[in-house]
């Protein structure tokens, strides 16, 4: 995925204007956007931030990894650093992190992997724990932020090597094994993000005066329209890594039963870690008209397909974060069709912004399917550009990210704040 970085090159820029719903009266809330930074004087030492991240690829969680470190780096105040693991193949991630002015290092780090831990992995993980302690001791981080949930070993670890300030990202929905493993772990954090009310509630934290809910922002990748034939078949994308939780059975198994109704075009690809699904295969076994779906596997960025497609297709079969793809595909004004996982119910406006179905819901997908056509997209892609602008432009994610970090660092000059997005 393509990433614009010139919004972190010009800080000259006026600060945004707050919202309606940052407003009462005309008056913005305490907290809710970036506190005024307590000036440094000449001389005085940058606060030291770390930031350790499970991956290095370019999906959802990578991405807002982006512009969490953009907001950080492009600050004169801090200085950053990124840990990301040496036991994934090196990707796209940690040059575009160095290309936002941060440190990046490649190292051994207790990541919790989901297939790595049965005996041998769980002594992995107390072996790189150790590391990172050793690592630590010598860095003296002011700051240590946690980018996703599998990097909360960290937190403890930080904790004991004498870090104060410890902030947890909370991207993605905890199980009820997970709350039993996770929790413990987060209660090292002084601070946690959620990115949505559905992975806090899943935490079981939504209580906890530490948490607040930060939803996701992307760039606008809108351009200008272009004419396109009205008198047509929907043209459709989804993607996403190709586990098998995502929904892609799901899709094309829908996608069947309703006739093919137009033409998908399939993205993404195997993750790097962990167990995939063949999507080739499954549209071999599963689709009567194999020449309607297009699997286009890796792309280096999305935008062009989003661009081409009607509308946008998120078909997870269990609990979603966010759905980043969702906010993509508004700033394009494509609406989105997805399951009712969790995050994307907090983004769709059902029947207005998209359209939601049960998890796993065969009939009910292939029943909304059925039933769209171009102008109806067209229309609800209008709704959901709108809602972009409105709700999910990252400049209101970075700020709010922003508070957390001004907040642990200059405590006794931030006030609260708001649990809000």
């Amino acid at each position: 995925m393509s990433i614009d970085i010139r919004h972190y090159q010009d800080r000259e820029a006026s600060p945004a204007t707050p919202s309606a719903d940052e407003t009462t009266h005309g008056v913005v809330r305490p907290g809710t956007d970036l506190p005024e930074l307590p000036r440094r004087r000449r001389g005085s030492r940058r606060s030291k931030v770390l930031l350790v991240h499970s991956s290095d690829e370019m999906y959802g969680s990578d991405r807002i990894v982006v512009e969490v470190v953009g907001e950080l780096a492009a600050r004169d105040d801090l200085d950053v650093t990124v840990w990301l693991p040496s036991d994934v193949a090196v990707g796209p991630l940690g040059p575009r992190l160095r290309e936002l002015g941060a440190r990046v290092e490649r190292t051994p780090l207790p990541i919790l992997r989901r297939t790595r831990l049965g005996p041998l992995g769980l002594v992995r993980l107390a072996r790189d724990a150790v590391r990172t302690a050793f690592r630590l001791s010598g860095r003296h981080f002011d700051l240590v932020y946690c980018a996703t949930s599998a990097c909360l070993v960290v937190a403890p670890v930080a904790r004991a090597m004498g870090v104060r300030r410890i902030v947890g990202h909370l991207q993605e929905p905890w199980s009820d094994g997970d709350r039993r493993g996770l929790r413990p772990l987060a209660r090292a954090c002084t601070s946690l993000v959620a990115v949505s009310r559905s992975v806090l509630d899943s935490s079981g934290l939504s209580d906890d005066p530490r948490a607040v809910v930060v939803h996701n922002g992307v760039s606008d990748r809108s351009v200008d329209a272009i004419e396109r034939v009205a008198d047509r078949a929907p043209q459709y994308v989804v993607a996403s890594r190709w586990n098998g939780h995502k929904g892609h059975a799901t899709l094309l198994t829908a996608w069947n039963a309703a006739g093919c109704p137009g033409q998908l075009v399939v993205l993404g690809g195997p993750p790097a870690v962990g167990s995939a699904v063949d999507v080739p295969a499954l549209v071999a076994a599963i689709v009567s008209r194999p020449e309607t779906v297009t699997v286009v596997g890796e792309v280096a960025d999305a935008s062009p397909y989003l661009r081409d497609a009607d509308a946008v297709i998120l078909p997870t079969d269990t609990l979603e974060g966010f759905g980043l793809v969702t906010l993509e595909a508004f700033s394009q004004g494509r609406p989105v069709i997805a399951s009712r996982s969790g995050g994307p119910e907090e983004v769709v406006d059902e029947g207005r912004t998209g359209w939601l179905f049960d998890r796993r819901d065969v009939d009910g997908l292939s029943a909304i399917l059925s039933s769209l056509d171009v102008e109806t997209l067209a229309e609800a892609g209008r709704h959901a550009r709108e809602a972009y602008v409105q709700r999910f432009t990252p400049e209101r994610m970075r700020r709010r990210i922003g508070a957390v970090v001004t907040r642990e660092l200059h405590t006794a000059d931030v006030g609260t704040l708001a649990v809000a997005s």
